[in-house]
Parts: C-alpha cells; structure tokens; sequence
C-alpha cells in the first residue's frame, strides 16, 4: 500500500517518526510530506533515511512531476500526524498554499488526522467546527489523547501513541471510506465489564476488555454520529470514540446510559453487566479469620438495564441493542440462549456470541449472530471486531429506515 505521512509544525512531530517505522515494517511504502515548520522540529534527512523517497515541502518541488497533484493522486492512505490547530483549519477550509494541504485537496483515498494541541486550542469553537466539517466529509478524525502535553500543561490535546494511530489508519484504509449513514443521529454504547464492590478491595466482576463497544463507538464516529461512549472499567481511555464517560459499577453504567439515552437515536449495550451485587458491603477490608470459613455474601439482583431501555424507549423511535454472551449448557448452545434472551429483553436487536477461555473477551476477534425480539436471525458476522461492529451499525441503520419517528 502507498501511504503518504503527512508531519505539521508541533513538538509531537518526533512521535511521527515512530509511526513512520510502524508502517514501513508492516510492509508499506511511505511518502513524508512535512510542512515546512515541522522540518523545524524534525529534519529531512531524517524522514529520508527512514522512508527511502525524498523530502518535500513546497508545490513547486518536482514541477515537471506535478508532485502537488501526483501524490495525492497516486495514494492509498493519507496520514496527518500530528495535526495541529492550523493544519486542521487549512484543511477544512480547502486551502492548497504547502504540498501537504495540496495533497489533502486532491487524494480520493481515505484520510486520516490525529490531531495534537493544547487543551485550549483542541476546545476552541473554530477547531470543534473545523473538526466537524472534516468528518462531516468523510475524513477520519482521531480524538487526541489526554494527558502530559508541552510543559507543566496536562489535558485533552495529547498525541495518541504511534501504535494507535498506526492501527485506525490501516483499519480505516482496510475498509475504505465508510457511509456516513448515522450522520446527524445521536447514539450510546456501553463498554467494558462492571465490578460490584464486596468490600473496599474486592470486586465481583467479570473478562470483558470492552473492545468490542470500543470498536462500535469508533464505527459510529467514522460513519457520523454523535457519539457517547459508557465505559465500564476499561484498561485506558480511548480515543476516536466521541465522549467518553468511565463508570465503575453497573449502578452507574445505568445513571450514566439513562441519561445520554434521553436525546439519542440508537442504545447499543455492548458492555457486560454484572446481573448481582452484595447487599452489605463494609467499610474495611473483610478479614481472613485463620480457621474459620468465610461469611457467606448474600446478593441482591442489579437492575436489568437492556430490559429497562427496551421497555420504555426513552426517546421515540429509539433503536435498542443488546448483547448476548453466553457459553451454551446442557439445556442448549449459545444460539438457544440468545434466542431466548432476545424474547425476554424486547430489545430491536440481540448480538449473540460465545464466550469462555480464549474467547471473545480480551479478544480482538469475534463471532456473532444477531437476531430480532422474536429471535429470528438477522445477520451473522466473523472476523474483528472493527469488521463486526460496522455489521451491527448496519443492522441498526437498516431498522432506522423502518421507522416514521425518524423519517
């Protein structure tokens, strides 16, 4: 694959160089095109030796070549990173006046821009529109990263790390351009697995990694909507996910869901609820008692939360789903019990999968079966779970286009 690696003027432009290393040893051929202030902070014999082409900056490099056209034309994937505030902006505004926005203007293949900035520039009205407008056009926006940033400045704006970067791009330039069929529709995902406090320490809780509600908020964001992500207990905030709300228990997972749900045109419960919690739990650690047998922990069932938002539709129209991870048992397979999940939960849709040692959670793949409030299948899909949460978001667009309330 031909990739063009756009670098703009900021301090983050040395992580570019990492990426650059991740895309040349996954075997693809890469073109830097630096602006002319990011050579001030990485030079071209750098970007030369590590890419094997040569370094350009300005359109009138290689006339006889029609570079400023030629490379955008001849792309595969466009990556800018970092994307400053400025870059950002020309971008938007279609402007041509360097060979990396000239590149921009002209390649039909997919583009994708990990911003980096201060907070206050990331969260500045003209930067959101222009944000807006880019994704509003297909472009691939990845949200930045929030932490250290130049200085004793801490906040969103930060850089995502190179391997993340590197693998939104190859999956966006995997599966093309995606729709923007939930332009304009608000939604929220749930992800992660809830814990139930049994004592300041301790916790019941349960495998999921929450990858796969990751992967359907950042489908959701490519394909244009607004998105809300409920994250239960997640190894590190993610990014390119719209806004992120980290819960911890599934009381919360519900007050957090319940309340990004009143505006929003799809509920999708990815996440894994923990169906008990304690009905005491003390304020210090419970003690090991040498000799003695532990005090029995009496449980209490949590709210059902897919059934909730099934029954009341919080919102007109709303489409709801749910997820089903079951391991089958001598009453029936996965199937059987998803089906019968499906029937009980009312939900538009229930997502099947297999569960246990090795799989689904903690998993970059998965195996689905999606079935309707009758449990008559819908649709099936295999593979990662980028490619499974596009099949689910299509399913849901397609019960959008069923319904009056949304025209």
């Amino acid at each position: 694959m031909r990739v063009v690696l756009g670098v703009a003027g900021g301090v983050a432009a040395y992580k570019a160089v990492l990426l650059l290393r991740l895309l040349r040893e996954a075997g693809h051929a890469v073109r830097v095109i630096p602006t002319a202030a990011a050579l001030r902070f990485v030079g071209a014999p750098t970007w030369e030796a590590l890419s094997g082409e040569p370094v350009s900056t300005d359109v009138f490099d290689d006339v006889p070549g029609v570079a400023h056209v030629a490379l955008g034309q001849s792309a595969d994937l466009v990556v800018v990173a970092p994307a400053t505030a400025d870059l950002l902006s020309r971008a938007a505004t279609g402007q041509a006046d360097d060979l990396l926005t000239a590149t921009l203007l002209v390649t039909r293949a997919p583009v994708v821009l990990a911003p980096a900035m201060h907070t206050e520039m990331w969260e500045h009205p003209a930067t959101v529109a222009n944000v807006a407008t880019l994704r509003a056009r297909g472009v691939h926006v990845i949200e930045p990263a929030s932490g250290r940033l130049t200085g004793a400045d801490s906040g969103p704006g930060r850089l995502p790390e190179p391997e993340e970067i590197a693998r939104v791009a190859l999956d966006v330039a995997a599966r093309g351009a995606r729709p923007r069929d939930l332009a304009g529709r608000r939604v929220v995902v749930s992800a992660g697995g809830t814990r139930e406090a049994i004592d300041p320490v301790r916790f019941i809780g349960n495998a999921s990694s929450g990858k796969q509600g990751v992967a359907l908020a950042r489908s959701a964001v490519a394909r244009g909507a607004d998105v809300v992500l409920v994250g239960a207990n997640l190894a590190q905030a993610p990014t390119g996910v719209g806004t992120f709300v980290p819960v911890v228990s599934t009381a919360e997972l519900r007050d957090a869901v319940r309340a990004a749900a009143q505006e929003a045109d799809a509920v999708v419960m990815a996440a894994a609820v923990a169906d008990f919690r304690p009905v005491h739990v003390p304020d210090a650690k419970i003690k090991k008692v040498p000799g003695e047998a532990p005090a029995p922990i009496e449980l209490v069932e949590n709210p059902d939360i897919l059934r909730e938002l099934a029954t009341e539709r919080l919102r007109p129209g709303q489409v709801v789903v749910g997820f089903a991870a079951e391991t089958g048992d001598a009453a029936g397979d996965v199937l059987f019990h998803g089906r019968a999940k499906a029937r009980r939960k009312g939900a538009d849709l229930v997502v099947v999968n297999a569960v246990g040692v090795g799989k689904t959670f903690g998993t970059d793949e998965n195996d689905v079966t999606i079935v309707d409030a009758a449990g008559e299948v819908v649709e099936t899909a295999a593979g990662t779970k980028e490619h499974v949460a596009d099949v689910v978001w299509d399913a849901v667009v397609k019960r959008f286009t069923r319904s009056p309330a949304f025209g």
